[in-house]
C-alpha cells in the first residue's frame, strides 16, 4: 500500500482525496492530509490527518516535511505549500523512500507565480495574454494608462503575484468608490481614486495594468505526464450566477493546454484559466495546482486526481481515461458537516 501525503494546500484537496478514494477500489492508497488548521474540512476525507506547526517556511518547513515523511512512512508526497522548495529537495526525500509529485520545476513554479514575467515570455498564438504593462510607481502607471486607455474600452489592474483573484479590479471612470460600494459592484474600483492612492506611495508591489476582457471565462483542469497532456476538461463560466458551469471541450482550448503542458513540462494536475475578449481567446494564468472546481470537472467523466496519482505511481500506459461529457452542465451544492 502506498502512503500518500497531501500537506497544507487549498481547500479543494478534500474533494481530490474523496475522488481518489472513490476510484481506488483495490485500496492501494492510504491518504494522509495535514494542515495548520486543526478543524480543516479536508481531514474528513482522509484516512489519516495531522496538524502542521504554524509559521514554518522555506528550509525549516522542508526539514519538518522530511521528518514527517520519515515518521509516517510516506511513500508519495503531493505537496501544496512550499512545492518549489520541496521539489528541489526531491533527492533528500528519495533517500527516505518518498517520491515527490511536482507539477513543474522550482524555476517554472516561480515563473508562473510571477504573472508579469510569465506573460512577458509567453508564446501562445492560440490564446495570447491581454495587452498589459507592469507598473510599480505612479510615473509608470500614468505612462501605461496613457498608452492603453485609448486602445481599450475598459482597463483592469491586478497584482503580479496573487491567488484567487485577490487584488483584481476593473477601473470604473464614472462611479465613485461609495457608489460602487452601494451598488455591490465587486471587483471594481474608481479610476481616479485608485490613481490618487497609488500617487501617495513612492513605490508599490508590481501591478499589471491591462486590457479588460469582458467575454466568458474558461477554467481547464488538466493532467499531464512530464509535458504530455493526458486529459483536459474545460469549464465555461456563465455571466449570470446560479446557472452552474458548462463543460465546453473547445478545440482551441485543448490545443492551448497541450502546448502549455509541453512548453513548461507540466506534470500531474494543474489548472489553466482563459477568457474571451474582443480579439478572441486569451490566457489568464496557469495555476500549478488543483482548482477549486476540480469536482465539477471530474463530474464530466475523468477522475483527474486519481489519474494523476495512479499515473505517477505506476505509469500512465495502462490507465483508462473516461471520455469527457461535452456539453454537461455542472454545479456544486453545499452540505453541512461536523468538523474535526
Amino acid at each position: 500500500m502506498q502512503r500518500v501525503w497531501f500537506n497544507k494546500t487549498f481547500s479543494s484537496v478534500g474533494t481530490a482525496i474523496r475522488l481518489i478514494r472513490e476510484a481506488d477500489g483495490a485500496g492501494r492508497y492510504h491518504l494522509i492530509c495535514s494542515n495548520t488548521n486543526a478543524h480543516a474540512a479536508a481531514f474528513l476525507a482522509a484516512h489519516e490527518h495531522a496538524i502542521e506547526p504554524a509559521g514554518l517556511s522555506g528550509e525549516a518547513y522542508v526539514d519538518w516535511c522530511l521528518d514527517f515523511c520519515r515518521e509516517r512512512g510516506v511513500t508519495i508526497f503531493w505537496p501544496g505549500k512550499e512545492a518549489g522548495a520541496i521539489g528541489s529537495a526531491r533527492a533528500r526525500f528519495a533517500a527516505l523512500g518518498t517520491r515527490v509529485l511536482s507539477v513543474a520545476s522550482a524555476e517554472v513554479l516561480a515563473l508562473m507565480h510571477d504573472k508579469a514575467r510569465f506573460c512577458a515570455g509567453l508564446d501562445l498564438p492560440l490564446a495570447p495574454p491581454a495587452q498589459f504593462r507592469v507598473v510599480d510607481n505612479i510615473a509608470a502607471y500614468d505612462a501605461a494608462y496613457a498608452e492603453l486607455r485609448p486602445l481599450h474600452r475598459k482597463l483592469c489592474i491586478k497584482p503580479s503575484e496573487s491567488v484567487y483573484g485577490l487584488g483584481f479590479a476593473v477601473l470604473d471612470e464614472e462611479r465613485s468608490g461609495a457608489q460602487l460600494l452601494l451598488a455591490g459592484a465587486a471587483y471594481q474600483i474608481n479610476a481616479a481614486e485608485l490613481r490618487e492612492g497609488l500617487a501617495q506611495m513612492a513605490t508599490f508591489k508590481p501591478l499589471l495594468l491591462m486590457e479588460y476582457l469582458d467575454g466568458h471565462e474558461y477554467s481547464a483542469d488538466c493532467v499531464a505526464d512530464h509535458g504530455a497532456l493526458l486529459c483536459a476538461v474545460p469549464r465555461k463560466k456563465p455571466h449570470v450566477g446560479g446557472q452552474g458551469q458548462l463543460i465546453d471541450a473547445r478545440a482551441d482550448i485543448l490545443q492551448a493546454c497541450a502546448q502549455l503542458a509541453r512548453d513548461y513540462q507540466l506534470n500531474g494536475v494543474f489548472n489553466i484559466q482563459f477568457r474571451e475578449g474582443r480579439n478572441g481567446l486569451a490566457l489568464l494564468e496557469i495555476n500549478p495546482r488543483m482548482s477549486g472546481g476540480i469536482g465539477m470537472a471530474c463530474a464530466a467523466g475523468p477522475n483527474l486526481p486519481y489519474l494523476a496519482l495512479a499515473g505517477f505511481d505506476r505509469g500512465y500506459a495502462g490507465l483508462q481515461v473516461a471520455p469527457v461529457r461535452d456539453g454537461l452542465r455542472v454545479g456544486e451544492a453545499a452540505v453541512t458537516v461536523e468538523l474535526p
